[in-house]
C-alpha cells in the first residue's frame, strides 16, 4: 500500500520544523511539491529550502500543478467542492503514477494541516475515489502560535475563550459574546470595514520570513494603515498571508 506523511511545516521560518516533522520527512521516498505559478513561487521556493536542509538521504521532489480556484460568487461551498475535486484528481494522478507501493510520500504543509487548510479533506477524497492510502498527519506550528509569539500576548485572557474565524465570516460584524478573535484567509480586509470601537489589532504578515511585517494598536487608527501596508506588499511580492487577533479593549484580565 501506498503511505503518505502530511507535514505541517511552520509559518515560514525553517526553525519552525519540529523533529518529529525533520524524521517525517527524512522517510520519504517522495515529496510533492505545489506549484501555484510564479506569483507565488516564493512558497514552493520555502519548501525546497526546507528540503535541502533537513533531508539527508535521496529523495525524490515531484511537482504538483495547483488549479486555481474559480471566484466565489454566491456560491462559495460550491466553487470550493469544485476545486478541491480538481486537486484531488491531480493527487490521484500522481501517487498512482510516481509513488510505488510500500513507499512514502510527503505533502508539506503550511502551519499546521488542522487549521484552515484542506489537504486532509482532498487526501480523504483520493482515498474514497479508490486509491489504497496509509497516512499520518504531523502537526506543525501554527500562524495563530506565530502571530501570538511575535506580538508577545497571550491568545487569551484569564478564562477566556478565543474564536478563531475567516475574513468572510467576520464580514457580520464582532462576534457577540467574543473578546479575543483571530482571523484569518481575509484577502478583503474586513477588519477595515467593521465598527473599531474599543478594538484592538494584532496583525502580521509573512509571518517567520525576512518579509515579516508587524503592527499593533487600536483598530481606529491604524485600519487603514494596514490596509495600505498590506496592499503594497502584496503588490510587491505578488501574494500575501495575513493574520491578524481583534481583541476587545475594555475587557481587561486580572
Amino acid at each position: 500500500m501506498r503511505k503518505l506523511l502530511i507535514i505541517g511545516i511552520g509559518a515560514g521560518d525553517p526553525d519552525q520544523m519540529t523533529v518529529q516533522a525533520i524524521k517525517a520527512l527524512n522517510r520519504a521516498d517522495v515529496v510533492f511539491l505545489p506549484d501555484k505559478g510564479e506569483e507565488k513561487a516564493a512558497l514552493r521556493h520555502l519548501r525546497e529550502a526546507i528540503c535541502a536542509r533537513f533531508i539527508e538521504k535521496p529523495c525524490r521532489m515531484v511537482t504538483v500543478g495547483t488549479p486555481e480556484r474559480a471566484p466565489a460568487g454566491t456560491d462559495y461551498r460550491g466553487v470550493v467542492d469544485d476545486w478541491h475535486g480538481r486537486i484531488a484528481a491531480n493527487y490521484d494522478r500522481l501517487f498512482r503514477d510516481e509513488l510505488a507501493e510500500g513507499q512514502y510520500g510527503a505533502l508539506l504543509v503550511w502551519g499546521d494541516p488542522a487549521l484552515y487548510d484542506s489537504t486532509l479533506r482532498i487526501v480523504e477524497r483520493v482515498r474514497a475515489g479508490g486509491l489504497a492510502l496509509e497516512w499520518e498527519v504531523i502537526p506543525g506550528i501554527s500562524s495563530v502560535q506565530a502571530l501570538a509569539a511575535r506580538h508577545r500576548i497571550a491568545l487569551n485572557r484569564i478564562g477566556e475563550p478565543v474564536m478563531i474565524t475567516t475574513g468572510r465570516k467576520l464580514a457580520a460584524g464582532f462576534p457577540a459574546g467574543q473578546d479575543s478573535v483571530v482571523v484569518m484567509l481575509d484577502g478583503e480586509q474586513t477588519f477595515a470595514r467593521i465598527a473599531p470601537d474599543d478594538l484592538d489589532i494584532y496583525w502580521g504578515a509573512y509571518l517567520g520570513t525576512p518579509d515579516e511585517i508587524l503592527m499593533a494598536g487600536p483598530l481606529a487608527d491604524l485600519a487603514g494603515e494596514i490596509a495600505a501596508v498590506r496592499a503594497e506588499a502584496r503588490r510587491k511580492h505578488g501574494w500575501i498571508m495575513d493574520i491578524y487577533l481583534l481583541r476587545r479593549q475594555a475587557a481587561r484580565s486580572g
